[in-house]
């Protein structure tokens, strides 16, 4: 029997993209799956649109907006199935897009999760920056994808279509096995939104499982359907959330030093921001050093739970990205030698 797949989409406030996107879901070819829309609060009609249009979809009601993190463990507390689909709602789905992921998780007991290709709805010739080909981490906690480093992306020529282990999967699509996503009580509902599957990923990699990537199934991805890169507190959030995932994850030889050059390296985003008249972008980096060491308590507790172990080491890029990309001008993922990556780097 085919195991069961329960497919979430999280919304809040996102009618039209319900109403642009959810017909390609019910094209889906699995059989074995059920769809749900998990509403976070959602202010406008988008909970009416879906009764009158969708009556075979399942709504989760939530009271508020609780992030993208609480959003989706409280909607996934009300699941059962054998794998869950994490997807956003500002994504188009192929036919097939599910079969390659479950064959995958199915067929070896230590993959955790995967995800897809992710292409661009705006630009279908190119990867999506949130995850394009799957995603790695330099040595200072640093995230970038195979086909997109930084804010350029590459166009889809078949270079990345092998399977890959990688180390984080995006949030926007990924597939992963209920049990272990629930025996590691899902995301950190601290982080509200941005980082936190990546955070999810280093658990997961911290009990030796395996995070993958399978370019036989291809979604496309809008990006930003929420909170966009002019939006400074996206800026907040990824700066402070970064530092938190470090502070959770790194060994214990490695945390301190790495967390205060991270912060120095931080510092050049702040001058980046300034320079070009950003301001907001910049003292929202000073909130989140703020709030990431006023709070240590809180963080050091957080690491106490999560106990770094084990940590399955494929997918760190040894090096400083943000090095080699400003200052040795590497701008493609191709361009980084394969023995800088920890694990096997194939495509």
């Amino acid at each position: 029997m085919q195991p069961s797949v329960a497919v979430v989409i999280l919304n809040w406030n996102g009618k039209g993209f319900l109403k642009e996107y959810l017909p390609s879901f019910q094209k889906t070819t699995y059989k074995n799956y059920k769809l749900y829309v998990a509403d976070n609060g959602s202010t406008d009609d988008s909970i009416s649109f879906l009764e009158e249009n969708y009556p075979s979809i399942e709504i989760i009601k939530l009271d508020k907006n609780y992030g993208f993190a609480g959003g989706y463990n409280k909607a996934l507390e009300k699941v059962e199935a054998d794998y869950f689909a994490i997807v956003n709602s500002d994504l188009e789905v192929t036919p097939s897009w599910l079969e390659p992921m479950v064959e995958m998780l199915s067929r070896d007991a230590t993959i955790a999760a995967c995800q897809p290709k992710i292409k661009w709805l705006r630009m279908d010739t190119h990867f999506e920056y949130a995850g394009a080909a799957g995603g790695f981490i330099d040595n200072l906690g640093y995230p970038f994808c195979r086909g997109r480093m930084f804010d350029i992306l590459e166009s889809d020529n078949n270079q990345y279509d092998s399977e890959k282990e990688i180390f984080w999967a995006t949030g926007a699509c990924f597939l992963v096995k209920s049990g272990i996503f629930k025996s590691l009580g899902g995301f950190d509902e601290d982080f509200f939104a941005h980082m936190e599957e990546i955070d999810l990923c280093w658990r997961i990699k911290n009990e030796g499982y395996k995070i993958m990537y399978t370019p036989m199934s291809t979604i496309y991805h809008l990006g930003g359907g929420t909170l966009n890169t002019e939006n400074p507190k996206k800026t907040f959030l990824n700066f402070r959330n970064s530092l938190i995932a470090m502070q959770k994850n790194l060994p214990g030889n490695q945390v301190f030093i790495k967390i205060i050059i991270r912060m120095f390296l931080d510092l050049a985003a702040w001058f980046k921001f300034a320079l070009s008249g950003k301001i907001k972008h910049a003292f929202a980096i000073n909130k989140a050093h703020s709030q990431f060491v006023f709070k240590q308590r809180k963080w050091m507790k957080k690491r106490k739970l999560t106990k770094p172990k084990n940590l399955n080491p494929t997918g760190i890029y040894k090096r400083s990205i943000v090095w080699d990309y400003y200052v040795k001008k590497k701008r493609l993922f191709s361009q980084l030698n394969a023995q800088d990556f920890e694990g096997e780097l194939r495509g």
